[in-house]
């Protein structure tokens, strides 16, 4: 038998094995993101994200060099793009390498209309989880955690916009990031993971990374929540529907909140 003919079936053994069941070890579905091993997906995710940074970097300076948080908008989204084909480029690579080649089997790309339920998740998130995350905080360091602060990346990206930018910007926030940032986070790095390891500590892990690599520490435990919430949406699901829904909402509304 050939190669080109042996990949394929070894790649549906490794999805659906002699006796069709996987042992359990994770909530997640067996036929969510199993298939890719753990060192694949770590160190695509990271690749990938260093990639990402290389090429937003390089449209930045061919683009003037403003900082990303003062470019305008149009040079925010060629850079988010960039980034952003980078993650999803370094996704497909780690399929069709290790794993079953289809991108929805290997990393949960499945929605139902209950998860239009995750919307609400995600203006709850906002509007009650978020703030009572930062009562204590602000009790303790009430001129770190002030509104201003947590709202300031936010603003800055409305003040930048109007007409047509503002558009641009509510499709990069409301349903770029959201999407990517679901397959790159949950199905990419924490699918994998979650199969083969306690998904209860990969939630916490990868929630971790979510909230760090924004970059802004003020952000940081409101972010990391809610990185948490989008973890169980997917872990519990098996599947990336619920948790693409709750982040849509949870950035709609918070993009609302500074208009």
């Amino acid at each position: 038998m050939s190669d080109r003919v042996a990949d394929p079936i070894r790649r549906a053994q490794r999805v659906t094995p002699p006796g069709g069941r996987r042992a359990p070890t994770s909530p997640i579905r067996a036929a969510s993101a199993a298939p890719i091993d753990p060192a694949t997906a770590v160190v695509t995710f990271v690749a990938a994200w260093l990639g990402g940074q290389v090429l937003s970097s390089i449209v930045i300076a061919v683009t003037g060099g403003d900082p990303i948080d003062k470019a305008p908008i149009g040079v925010l989204a060629a850079a988010l793009i960039a980034a952003w084909t980078a993650q999803l480029a370094g996704m497909w690579v780690a399929s069709n390498r290790a794993g079953t080649g289809d991108l929805r089997i290997d990393y949960g790309i499945e929605a139902v209309p209950a998860d239009a339920i995750g919307l609400g998740i995600g203006v709850l998130s906002q509007l009650v989880v978020i703030p009572v995350v930062y009562l204590p905080l602000r009790a303790v360091w009430s001129d770190t955690f002030t509104d201003e602060r947590l709202e300031e990346n936010a603003r800055s990206l409305v003040d930048r916009a109007d007409g047509v930018a503002l558009v641009v910007l509510f499709l990069l926030v409301v349903v770029g990031a959201p999407l990517v940032e679901e397959l790159f986070y949950r199905g990419l790095l924490q699918g994998p993971l979650a199969a083969r390891f306690n998904g209860v500590v990969v939630v916490v892990g990868v929630a971790a990374v979510f909230a760090l690599v924004h970059v802004r520490p003020v952000e940081f435990p409101g972010l990391f929540v809610f990185g948490l919430i989008l973890g169980v949406c997917a872990l519990y699901t098996g599947r990336l529907g619920l948790a693409i829904t709750a982040h849509v909402g949870f950035n709609a509304t918070g993009l609302l909140m500074v208009l």
